[in-house]
């Protein structure tokens, strides 16, 4: 009996050891996400060339994370979901100490875009290893453990690359923020065989040509927005953006026409037969565009536009990440399960209130002065991203069949990837071009950047305001549903 209960008490223990390895993995990647927004001025400054390269440092690691993640999941699939956790580890480690050695911009966007190809192979496979791994009331607990790690990592972030940064050790300036990645990475290896290995049951099939396509349209719209930089788009910076369009509706059509054909395409159709599932997918490129865009153009215009140094701007977001992390807790908690998805509006009104803050903030300070009022606007945002996110990832699979639910799952979190790359690029550029005009124009650095600042804000309560729309969609025929019942009783 003794040795029965030992046995169930040490298989108890690894499989909690076995959770914390694949959360070490979540966090080192939203960690990395973010950790370099804060950093990308001293970035620029040390390495030169165009300023659209402090887009580029986040960018490119969020775009390739975001058009290969579905693929990294079949891979998963296909080749055992701890193998290609272990595969996408050691190539983030790899990847992370070519972005703390390169020698200019070109090459950290380079290494920057194998960190994000890495990350695609790790995320895809945590849900699945932790399915594998538990069952019941344990299951639910280790689910429920991704979210405030996640809201750990996302308060960390900015200060931990401010800090780093700051500190300047050894002389390693922003290299720091990426050689930290080495030894996490190291020890999340290390401990992959408490990980049990898993795979489909029956084994998928690459659907190469719907990445290949998913990958040039997405490259083709966020290129053009980045490289315009100040000087703003071009006639072929516009007929790229076309063209790429052109080409994700054909990703769509050839997603479809695989379909019918019995193939295994990366995108489920018969998620787009319910307009809740697409107004889902429009709502979080919306969101998400916002809340990654404005996180850069604030640290920028703390550095560029102020002066002031690096740890000045993590700091300044740091009120931004802890509304986010406890509104995310109370709302999962407390909110949700009494009021649904209306809390997705409530969320949008108190962020859209936080944006409002920040322009008057900016429309009110001082040139070359720290806006101080600026981190309570902030702080503002960040409850409302909180109490938005939780409601709407429920709300968004709420309708989603059972076999469509990894294929919904990957589009939801694929789309929230690309989202922020848009924003990174779209925000970012409105940005840096409404500066380089100012400046031009006989303005002060600091007198540019708080009108540049402001514009930014402006454009972003515009897009909140469309995912609040888009949002409404998401929920109409739920909320008919739910009038209908009393009155069938």
């Amino acid at each position: 009996m003794e040795i029965r209960e030992a046995a169930v008490g040490a298989a108890y223990r690894w499989r909690w050891a076995a959770l914390a390895v694949l959360l070490a993995a979540e966090a080192m990647n939203l960690l990395d996400a973010t950790i370099v927004q804060v950093a990308a001025p001293v970035i620029h400054a040390d390495l030169g060339g165009a300023e659209s390269g402090m887009q580029w440092f986040s960018a490119a690691y969020t775009l390739p994370f975001a058009v290969l993640l579905i693929m990294g999941g079949r891979l998963g699939d296909m080749a055992g979901r701890r193998r290609m956790f272990a595969v996408g580890v050691a190539g983030f480690s790899l990847a992370s100490l070519c972005c703390a050695l390169v020698p200019d911009a070109t090459a950290l966007i380079a290494a920057r875009a194998v960190q994000g190809s890495a990350a695609a192979l790790i995320i895809p496979q945590t849900i699945g290893l932790i399915r594998a791994m538990f069952d019941g009331a344990e299951l639910a607990g280790a689910m429920g453990s991704i979210g405030p790690v996640m809201g750990l990592a996302a308060i960390c972030g900015p200060v931990l690359g401010a800090v780093l940064t700051h500190a300047d050790l050894f002389g390693s300036s922003w290299r720091a923020v990426f050689l930290v990645n080495v030894p996490l990475a190291a020890a999340v290896l290390a401990a992959v065989p408490l990980l049990r290995e898993d795979r489909a049951a029956v084994r998928p099939r690459l659907d190469l040509p719907g990445t290949v396509l998913a990958i040039a349209g997405a490259g083709l719209v966020v290129y053009p927005l980045i490289q315009g930089g100040t000087a703003g788009l071009s006639a072929g910076g516009r007929t790229a953006m076309a063209a790429g369009v052109v080409v994700l509706v054909v990703f769509g059509l050839q997603q479809r026409y695989g379909t019918r054909r019995g193939g295994r395409p990366l995108v489920e159709p018969s998620l787009f037969r319910d307009r809740g599932f697409p107004a889902a997918l429009a709502t979080s490129t919306l969101f998400f565009a916002v809340m990654n865009g404005l996180m850069l153009v604030v640290v920028v215009q703390v550095q560029v536009g102020l002066g002031d140094d690096v740890l000045t701007a993590g700091l300044t977001l740091l009120p931004w990440s802890c509304g986010m992390a406890i509104s995310s807790w109370v709302s999962g908690t407390r909110l949700v399960p009494r009021h649904g998805s209306r809390m997705m509006f409530v969320g949008v009104a108190v962020m859209l209130a936080g944006l409002l803050s920040a322009i008057a903030v900016y429309a009110g300070a001082r040139p070359g002065a720290y806006p101080w009022p600026l981190p309570c606007a902030l702080a503002l945002c960040g409850v409302g991203n909180g109490l938005f996110t939780v409601p709407f990832f429920t709300t968004a699979l709420t309708r989603v069949r059972p076999h469509e639910t990894g294929s919904a799952a990957g589009l939801l979190n694929a789309v929230q990837q690309f989202g922020g790359t848009l924003g990174i690029a779209l925000l970012g550029t409105v940005f840096f071009h409404s500066l380089a005009t100012g400046t031009r124009a006989g303005g002060t650095p600091g007198t540019a950047s708080l009108h540049a600042a402001g514009l930014v804000f402006w454009l972003a309560a515009g897009l909140l305001a469309a995912a609040g729309v888009t949002a409404a969609l998401m929920r109409t025929r739920e909320a008919a549903s739910e009038s209908a019942e009393p009155a069938h009783a």
